[in-house]
């Protein structure tokens, strides 16, 4: 599983038009899954975003999780964050786990968070989405359970 943190300020997905989710504070994850991810790999990572220290203290340092800072979370998934580029100029998307595995991981990872005290907003899997966001910092972090 692998899960790019973007600090965000304001954060929205669109499908055809409509504003699917949108949050104004906190972090916008974009969620790949690939074909060995288990629930297992869903609640270390759903863990590791929870508490991962994104936020300043009052010095200036990244000392606090979205949990202590505040924030809710844009979760929007993503299977090209498994392409393989290293052979030729088309990616290949072979790591990404089916649909059909992906969908319900995915959704536990969502659950997850919710279970861990957080708000979440979601795009709609397998759509084509618009992703909106003022990336703060910027901050841009990649979590990954392998």
């Amino acid at each position: 599983m692998r899960v790019v943190i973007q600090r965000s300020k304001q954060a929205s997905v669109t499908v055809n038009g409509e504003v699917t989710g949108a949050i104004e504070n906190g972090y916008v994850l974009l969620v790949g899954l690939t074909h060995s991810d288990t629930i297992e790999d869903v609640k270390y990572v759903a863990k590791k975003v929870s508490e991962i220290r994104l936020w300043e203290d009052e010095e200036g340092k990244m000392n606090h999780s979205i949990l202590e800072h505040g924030g809710d979370i844009l979760s929007v998934s993503q299977f090209t964050l498994y392409a393989e580029t290293r052979k030729g100029r088309r990616p290949s998307f072979i790591d990404a786990a089916r649909p059909e595995s992906a969908l319900p991981l995915w959704e536990a990872f969502n659950e997850e968070l919710r279970a861990l005290g957080l708000k979440v907003e979601t795009g709609i899997f397998g759509a084509m989405m618009d992703v909106s966001l003022i990336n703060d910092g910027p901050v841009t972090i990649i979590v990954e359970s392998k």
